[in-house]
């Protein structure tokens, strides 16, 4: 923890070179974000920080940088109590080490079939309540949710329901997916992104949950893992956009409002775009006639998701702040039918 504080005390003096740009404005913001600087979500992201601007006329200026600018991407949240950031756009299970209902409530694996419904979770179904009630205990306030989409599993062998994951040498990430995919008999391995495409084409693993299908499509996975599970159904981050209290509080009503709608709009457009890519990578792989994708029935989505809900448990069983969420979640997928 001393390294980290020594860390953001030394970042303070980059970020404090960042504010002098924008003094004509009334509220000048500095936001990281968990994306690197030409990655498709971080290009719409900037699109949302000029959209800001502008329906607030010029009375909101959000300098967006990208992952580790000023700080490492698992430290915007210290760095935003610190005053080094105002906001940050991020993935909420970086937090899961401060506590398990952010790693819970960031991606319960399985549990959403589409991204609009886990936006409608966030909006009107107590998510973004639990999320107010997370961020404010570190001097946060969440604005909204986004996300980029069902991630699509790349897969070397056909994937057509649980019993193919068995022994399924696989890429996941430490934590609540790998728990899951282990679960369900699948040989989980942690490994970085960077290594996703040579370990494929190496043999290393057979299969990866890595990102969306356009973005696996545009970086040559599908091909030599020929055999992608497309509508995702395992993994759906949950991207917030949040500002430290402080900030928040100081502004107007009207500002704080619009900021509000800002992010909300984005979301629905972020996925609209990135959904819309899919499609066409999805069109396009399958006129080439070597990619098969794999589409999961309903019955073996429930099959996944009926174990994934026995590592949710065990989640919630670690902080009362995670057994909230675990309430809260199933008592939503339990209205809309969707706990099967």
């Amino acid at each position: 923890m001393h390294q980290i504080t020594t860390r953001l005390l030394a970042a303070a003096a980059i970020a404090t070179a960042l504010t002098g740009a924008a003094a004509a404005q009334d509220f000048n913001f500095k936001f990281q974000s968990s994306d690197p600087a030409g990655n498709p979500n971080f290009e719409l992201q900037q699109g949302w920080a000029k959209n800001v601007s502008k329906i607030t006329d010029g009375k909101i200026n959000i300098t967006l940088l990208p992952v580790d600018s000023i700080v490492d991407h698992a430290e915007t949240q210290d760095a935003i109590q610190a005053g080094i950031l105002d906001g940050h756009i991020t993935d909420v299970s970086y937090f899961a080490g401060k506590d398990p209902a952010f790693g819970l409530i960031a991606n319960p694996v399985g549990a959403w079939s589409d991204p609009h419904t886990m936006l409608d979770f966030m909006r009107n179904g107590g998510g973004g309540k639990l999320m107010q009630e997370l961020d404010g205990q570190y001097g946060l306030h969440f604005i909204g949710a986004t996300t980029p989409g069902l991630e699509s599993l790349v897969s070397k062998v056909p994937l057509d329901g649980v019993a193919d994951l068995k022994g399924l040498k696989m890429r996941a990430p430490e934590g609540l997916v790998q728990n899951v995919f282990a679960a369900a008999g699948a040989a989980p391995v942690n490994l970085p992104g960077s290594e996703v495409y040579t370990s494929l084409d190496k043999g290393v693993i057979d299969a990866a949950d890595y990102t969306v299908f356009s973005t696996n499509q545009a970086q040559g996975l599908n091909d030599i893992a020929p055999n992608p599970v497309y509508p995702g159904f395992h993994s759906l981050p949950l991207v917030e956009i949040a500002i430290s209290q402080k900030d928040w509080q100081e502004l107007p009503k009207d500002l704080q409002d619009k900021l509000t709608q800002s992010v909300r709009d984005f979301a629905d457009h972020e996925l609209d775009v990135l959904q819309k890519r899919d499609e066409e990578a999805v069109a396009k792989a399958k006129a080439g006639g070597k990619i098969h994708i794999h589409d999961w029935s309903q019955e073996e989505r429930a099959k996944f998701r009926k174990i994934a809900q026995g590592e949710w448990k065990k989640v919630a069983a670690k902080s009362e702040n995670a057994q909230k969420v675990y309430d809260t979640l199933t008592a939503y997928l339990k209205d809309h039918d969707l706990m099967k």
